[in-house]
């Protein structure tokens, strides 16, 4: 089973502090929001991928397990 993280465009600030807390998978469009990696989080970077979800002032990102 594999943890990939999403993004709520419509719930999203642009406070820009999960890709501060997530750099391996959350990158900052021109704008200032965040684009996501496609990529599965790896059990290495679950712990901060979790951080970054919980530390969202907008509560946009969402870890969601897959199949």
């Amino acid at each position: 089973m594999s943890v990939r993280m999403r993004v709520n465009p419509i719930a999203c600030t642009g406070h820009g502090l999960c890709a501060e807390l997530l750099p391996e998978r959350i990158s900052m469009d021109e704008w200032g929001y965040p684009i996501v990696s496609p990529r599965p989080i790896t059990p290495v970077l679950e712990a901060l991928a979790r951080r970054a979800v919980t530390d969202c002032p907008a509560l946009a990102l969402l870890l969601e397990k897959e199949r």
